[in-house]
Parts: structure tokens; sequence; C-alpha cells
């Protein structure tokens, strides 16, 4: 399930760009202003944005701003605002793509697909990134060649967050994506001490992570170096 972020303050237009886009596979949370969105934007683990810009609280530029501080989601500006120099000014603010008023739903459901695309990873494929190997289909693990042996919850936790890097994870959504069958009947510390015991084994220094990160008072998460 794919979770996106729809913030737009004409109750009506946001009611037809939710009907559109959400199917099995898609769920819109919709904000009609700023401060809504603001306060469900750390609370959820959402895989896309879309924002207005000129909101009567503010401007969407301000959440992605936010958005941007926290984690790598993608986002697409929806805006009346139509010149040249608005547009370049979204994109360079960390915008991935940018669609103006009046729009068609056909076009914007093909951009938001495209968007969910290029976040999800192939499948199939192991992950190489700064000298490990993680190939989850066949659970083999490799740092800088070398095997590394993982529990089957080191492996959900690691998969999590490696899919997600740069993003960060609360911990109440960790839980329920490690143990989705009972997250509730989890000890307090297990995701703590998961979260040690894949250091110990990917760190070079576990007391001092450089990709395996806590964000305090939120949760953790796999830093883009």
């Amino acid at each position: 399930m794919k979770h996106i972020l729809l913030l737009e303050d004409d109750a009506a237009l946001g009611q037809g760009i939710r009907f559109a886009l959400e199917n099995d596979g898609i769920q819109v949370e919709l904000c009609t202003a700023l401060s809504q969105a603001q306060s469900i934007l750390p609370s959820k683990d959402f895989d896309l944005l879309i924002l207005d810009v000129n909101l009567p609280d503010g401007s969407g530029l301000d959440l992605l701003r936010e958005a941007h501080r926290a984690s790598a989601v993608p986002i697409i500006l929806l805006t009346a605002n139509d010149l040249e120099t608005d547009i370049v000014y979204g994109l360079e603010s960390g915008a991935d793509d940018y669609i103006t008023k009046p729009f068609s739903l056909a076009v914007l459901r093909a951009r938001v697909n495209a968007q969910l695309r290029r976040s999800t990873p192939a499948q199939g494929a192991a992950v190489e990134l700064d000298g490990f190997s993680f190939d989850f289909e066949w659970m083999e693990f490799r740092k800088r060649g070398q095997p590394i042996k993982l529990s089957k919850t080191e492996q959900r936790l690691l998969r999590v967050l490696v899919e997600n890097r740069g993003r960060v994870l609360p911990r109440e959504t960790l839980l329920e994506r490690i143990w989705p069958d009972g997250a509730q009947y989890v000890e307090e510390n297990a995701l703590s001490v998961t979260v040690k015991r894949l250091r110990d084994k990917l760190e070079d220094s576990p007391s001092k992570p450089r990709f395996l990160k806590t964000v305090y008072g939120i949760g953790y998460t796999w830093a883009v170096n």
C-alpha cells in the first residue's frame, strides 16, 4: 500500500483528486490547511507528497522544506502559479515535479504513478551501496565482500531502512513493519535491541554509527552519505 499526503485548500478539488488517485494500492490523506499537514506529516510514513503552494495559512513550499529535512520523500507541487520563474523556483527548492492548474486528472495520475515507480526499489536485484551488498531475495548480505549473517528480524529491519534510505522512520512504523502480526505484543525494547545487533554487524564503529542512525524522539534512518 502506498500512502500519499495531499495538501489542497480547495476541499472540492481535493476530494476529486483523492477519488481519482485512490485504489487498492494507494491511500490518500487529504489536508486543507498547512497547519493540518504539518501535524500529520511526522506521524506517518508517506511515499509521496502533493502540495498546493498558495494556502490560507502559508505556503506548501514551507512543508516541502520541512519534509526534506527529515526524508527523501518525492514531492509534486500543485499550483496556479504558472510563470516560468515560479516553476523553476519550485523545482530548485526540491520539488520532483510541478503541475499547474487547471490540469487533467489523467495527467496527474500518470505523474503520480511515475514518482511512485521511481521511489520503489527494483525487486530481485541486490542493493549495492557504501561497500555493502544486500540481496534480500536470496538472503545474502556482504560488507566489503565478506558475508554477514543476519537473523530474520534483522533482515526485516535492514530491508525497511534500506528501501527507505534517507527517510526517518518512526518507531511505530518500524514495529508494524517488522512484527506485522503482533507489534502490540513485542517487548518495548525489542526494536532498540535489534538496532544494536544490526549496528554491531554492519558498522565499523557501532557506538558512532555512520549508516543506521537514531533520530531522537522519532525513530531511525539509514543515512544517505
